[in-house]
């Protein structure tokens, strides 16, 4: 079962400022009884969400709104769910269906039951008090479309309360009594193809309830005769110097009276205090501005380009004496723009361009919300080296944001393709306003955060010009100032112009050369989405979600595969096993395929990384950002994922995190070429590349060293591998990367073949470029079995930190290759998930020695003491402890 975890609170010491991560009430699993219990705060500023709801088909509940609503009600034989639920979550969190992520059982859930509206309701103390008004705020529609009722009272109808993203706020002052109240929500059937929702796609098997129900917060914040809405703060840098930066803060003073009143406005803001009077007519609502000059900030950057500190602004509204109202947000000071270069868009973040190699953010199936799950993710993604994610149609609740703004992973968003979001025709004048209100909340909702790089408001297509003024109206009203881009795909809209993104695929696999060519998805431009499609993970993982008849039919490559995609371009491993088969041998087994599974998905991940790092500062087409699809999966699949949805990694994470080093040697399959790319923003000197290669029976055929100065911010060039005589068929190439001192600082191991990867251009489609040849990596099936030994220590390293630190020697006669290290809950345990590994699927030569660090929660091992498992491509398991 998921669990919940609030985040911490993080304190920025420079500036002598918190962070305050809010704690939230949502949570993943069953709550048990009736419900906690909810008692309105009458304070103002003090906002009270609800922890949980009470929840009926209304096939059962089949009063009307103003008895459901009745504090006397009784909703005896309804479910208790989380505050965060669609239907579909609440059915699973009370047990009523098997395990929905393993085999079929998915299926055992009845599509009729998700065609009628749904009750939510809870029950909640209240004592109001004279002079303070109630507000009743959603933080995001009702999927599909809500009617809201309270103490027998219709407040909104499904008129009003219309898709996934529009946020809402009620005065609900006049309806609350002392004592018990009750607040019901009707959740109208939910269909992606109608209403402006969230759709799945061809992600995953589809939740049978469409996500039907209520998927953020639910609030009720008091204040007094003003309200303080809308805090936005910016921060403008004197680019290129960072000396200072001018800081604008502002926010909405509302007179929630039908008289005349005078606030003061108090703000503090990055440690500095600012007053100002503000005289509101009756219900009038005014932008108070406060401006200061930052001098010697600390400036926010990526987390490969420096530090994350975070300033916090607090405001307060006093009429008379008396608190009104308070806001409060963190933010930091960085500035971003984006501009056309070559035919991609290239952001730049402080005035230093910002090579995007990012993944595709697939939020949970049912729309749960599980903090520490996404804390875990985001973790995962900062230590494969990962800068950007991008949020398509899935822009996820506020913790990820905060999440990303501590750890400096930038967010890219933008609405979803393949829904009614881009059936631009069927448009009618109430979707155009939900379009619009969509836009300006989610932007109002997010623009603070200095992780934002972007907001696209098409992915597979553009909007026209009347919907995409009514997204650029929207925006404004947002004072959204980040770039705004059209789509996802080379589609222009008329004031917006070129995106500078493309979307030529693929989505299916492709060799490693294919990502250099410059072709199609190859390393050129911004590639908004692409990635080599099937993702099998280790044995381990494949039996928690398949069963074993569906494990062994992964051999048959023509078989529909439920735990693939529901789209029949994708629900079958057709190209993936071919090229399988034709490069690596047909597997002997389902064993087999999976461990050349891990050597195909590392292979191709390292090289699409590789490949647009090392094109980003071509003189004829430079790539300027890639988005591999997927970074992860909203329910158990075998394919699109870096991570699978238990947190594990595989080949295809460590090949993304090989690619993805700060300071890396690589290799281009295109022209043999060298390379050294440095993320970070200062040079690299003093280096030396020391390149070996080997054929398969351990003869070293050429070793060379080379001097690099490693420029920041890119790639430098440290010329050719060498081609020496007689390589065998399949051979090694060993990279080591080493400081001034003689210290490996990076190691990257290829396996190449004689024979070239070539593909059909004029073949291809949408999805895929078909191989007219194949490389020949068959050798490696002959390979000597080899022999590692490894020591293992185990220190704490915080509360409920640990890291087991893994020495792997090979004290044989070949090639130990490809291998990989597992942590284990005591002998033959389960793997330790997740678990931080700083390297893994590593290959030694005789005599060599390596160390591997993993980090996981020392609670992830109950009572057990961490054992690790070692095998490889060649080399047998074995347990050490």
């Amino acid at each position: 079962m998921l669990r919940n975890r609030p985040l911490p609170t993080l304190v920025v010491a420079a500036v002598g400022l918190a962070l305050l991560v809010p704690g939230t009430s949502a949570n993943a699993g069953p709550v048990p009884g009736t419900g906690a219990a909810l008692e309105v705060a009458a304070s103002p500023g003090k906002t009270s969400t609800i922890p949980d709801w009470r929840l009926q088909s209304s096939t059962k509940a089949t009063q009307a709104g103003d008895v459901i609503s009745g504090p006397a009600y009784s909703d005896s034989g309804w479910m208790t769910v989380p505050a965060r639920s669609t239907v579909m979550a609440g059915l699973i969190a009370n047990n009523k269906y098997p395990d929905v992520r393993y085999s079929e059982n998915l299926k055992q859930a009845n599509p009729n039951d998700f065609k009628v509206p749904w009750w939510y309701r809870k029950v909640f103390q209240a004592d109001p008090q004279p002079g303070v008004n109630t507000f009743l705020k959603l933080n995001g529609g009702i999927i599909s479309r809500g009617e809201i009722w309270l103490n027998g009272t219709k407040v909104a109808g499904t008129d009003t309360v219309v898709g996934a993203y529009p946020t809402h706020e009620f005065n609900v002052t006049s309806l609350l009594r002392k004592g018990d109240n009750a607040l019901a929500i009707k959740a109208s059937p939910s269909d992606p193809q109608n209403d402006l929702l969230i759709h799945f796609i061809d992600w995953a098997q589809l939740p049978p309830d469409r996500n039907q129900g209520i998927f953020r917060d639910v609030q009720f914040t008091p204040s007094g005769p003003v309200s303080l809405r809308n805090l936005r703060v910016d921060s403008d840098l004197p680019l290129p110097s960072l000396s200072s930066a001018k800081i604008t803060t502002k926010v909405d003073a509302r007179n929630n009276t039908g008289s005349s009143v005078t606030a003061e406005v108090t703000a503090t803001v990055a440690g500095q205090v600012f007053k100002q009077q503000v005289q509101l007519n009756a219900n009038q609502t005014k932008t108070v501005t406060f401006t200061q000059d930052l001098q010697n900030p600390q400036v926010w950057w990526p987390f490969q380009m420096g530090a994350q500190p975070l300033y916090l602004a607090t405001l307060a509204a006093n009429v008379g004496t008396t608190e009104s109202d308070t806001a409060k947000t963190t933010f930091g000071v960085r500035e971003v723009t984006s501009s056309i270069r070559g035919s991609g868009r290239q952001f730049t973040v402080n005035g230093k361009p910002f090579l995007v190699r990012g993944g595709g953010w697939a939020s949970d199936l049912f729309l749960r919300t599980d903090l520490r799950y996404i804390e875990d993710q985001l973790d995962l993604v900062k230590a494969m080296g990962m800068n950007t994610i991008r949020l398509e149609g899935k822009p996820e609740n506020d913790e990820l944001y905060d999440l990303a703004d501590r750890l400096g992973i930038m967010l890219l968003t933008g609405w979803e393709c393949c829904s009614k979001w881009e059936k631009y025709d069927s448009f009618d004048a109430e979707d155009n306003r939900v379009a619009g209100a969509s836009a300006e909340s989610e932007a109002k909702r997010i623009r603070n955060h200095p992780s934002m790089i972007g907001f696209m408001i098409g992915s597979d297509a553009a909007p026209g010009a009347g919907l995409e003024k009514i997204y650029l109206d929207a925006l404004k009203r947002a004072e959204w100032n980040l770039p705004v881009i059209s789509s996802a795909k080379n589609i222009s809209s008329p004031q917006l112009g070129n995106p500078g993104m493309k979307m030529d695929g693929p989505y299916w696999w492709e060799p490693p050369v294919y990502w250099f060519t410059k072709q199609k998805g190859g390393a050129a431009g911004f590639a908004s989405e692409i990635g080599p499609g099937a993702t099998i993970p280790e044995m381990d993982e494949l039996k928690k979600f398949l069963s074993q008849g569906e494990i062994d039919k992964l051999t048959n490559y023509n078989a529909t595969q439920y735990h693939l995609s529901p789209s029949s371009t994708f629900n079958k491993l057709t190209f993936w096993g071919t090229a399988l088969d034709n490069r690596y041998g047909k597997p002997s087994g389902v064993e087999d395929l999976v461990r050349k599974a891990q050597l195909a998905n590392y292979e191709t991940n390292r090289a699409q990384f590789e490949a647009f790092g090392d094109n980003f500062n071509d003189s004829s087409n430079p790539s300027t950002g890639v988005i591999y699809w997927m970074l992860n999966n909203a329910w158990p699949t075998l394919y699109w994922h870096l991570y699978d949805y238990y947190l594990a990694t595989a080949g295809s994470y460590f090949g993304a995190k090989t690619g993805l080093r700060p300071l890396h040697a690589q290799y281009s399959y295109d022209d043999k070429s060298l390379a050294v790319m440095n993320t970070s923003l200062q040079n690299a000197n003093g280096l030396k590349l020391q390149v070996t290669l080997f054929n398969l029976d351990g003869t070293q055929k050429a070793d060379e060293t080379r001097n690099v100065n490693a420029t920041a911010n890119g790639p430098t060039k440290v010329g050719s591998l060498p081609q020496p005589s007689g390589l065998s068929t399949t051979y090694f190439v060993r990279l080591l990367l080493k400081d001034a001192a003689g210290n490996v600082v990076d190691r990257n191991v290829y396996w190449l073949s004689t024979k070239a990867d070539t593909l059909n251009y004029g073949g291809s489609t949408w999805y895929h470029t078909p191989q007219s040849g194949y490389a020949d990596l068959k050798g490696l099936n002959t390979l000597k079995p080899g022999t590692v030994s490894s020591t293992v220590a185990t220190s704490p390293v915080g509360d409920d930190k640990q890291v087991t630190t893994v020495t792997l020697k090979n004290t044989g006669n070949t090639v130990a290759f490809f291998v990989r290290a597992s942590l284990r809950k005591g002998q033959g345990g389960a793997e330790v998930l997740p678990t931080r590994w700083s390297d893994n699927y590593v290959t030694l030569w005789p005599g060599e020695t390596l160390t591997l660090k993993a980090e996981y929660r020392s609670s992830s091992l109950g009572s057990a003491q961490p054992v690790v498992e070692v095998s490889g491509h060649n080399v047998a398991k074995k347990s050490f402890s």
